[in-house]
């Protein structure tokens, strides 16, 4: 497999406990898609890798890149209106304020991220909570009512922190 993702093109989907169902067009009825374990760096041609095997590629629901060699969040992921459940976890991401991006995922519900070097960032569960409001498991831990509470209480503080330092400048 090549390091991006357009290295999908020339791989043949395994079958899973299900058989794959594909239409007229020979393009699979699935909005689920795991490209896990991979050594994908970047995510150049994903939008063309999702019309190429997708019947839908609009309705993708489940994106799985957990253990490949991505370090930062692509805005194309962001292009992914209807996504609900995507694992990152395994990957090189490092730098916290990534997964910001992922804030307008409104359907996102489920997120991995462990595994990734922003896991030992100082806040980092609170961050992720407070970013998606909506996440309801993250790295397969249910988020509950008082993480989001804290998380909501430790954005405001840093937030708070952060214009003083900007305020004095």
């Amino acid at each position: 497999m090549s390091s991006s993702c357009a290295g999908a093109l020339s791989e043949q989907p395994r079958s899973g406990l299900r058989p794959l169902n594909t239409n007229s067009k020979r393009k699979y009825l699935s909005r689920s898609l795991r490209l896990s374990n991979n050594s994908i760096s970047d995510l150049v041609g994903l939008q063309y890798t999702l019309g190429y095997f997708l019947a839908e590629p609009s309705q993708l629901g489940w994106l799985d890149l957990s253990f490949n060699k991505i370090t930062c969040i692509d805005p194309v992921l962001c292009e992914l209106h209807e996504l609900r459940v995507l694992y990152l976890h395994g990957n090189g991401i490092w730098n916290l304020s990534e997964v910001d991006k992922l804030g307008d995922l409104q359907y996102l519900h489920t997120l991995t991220l462990h595994g990734n070097a922003i896991e030992t960032s100082k806040g980092y569960r609170n961050h992720v909570i407070s970013a998606m409001p909506q996440l309801r498991k993250m790295d397969f831990s249910a988020v509950t009512h008082e993480e989001r509470v804290l998380a909501n209480i430790w954005r405001h503080c840093t937030n708070r922190g952060r214009n003083k330092k900007e305020s004095l400048q």
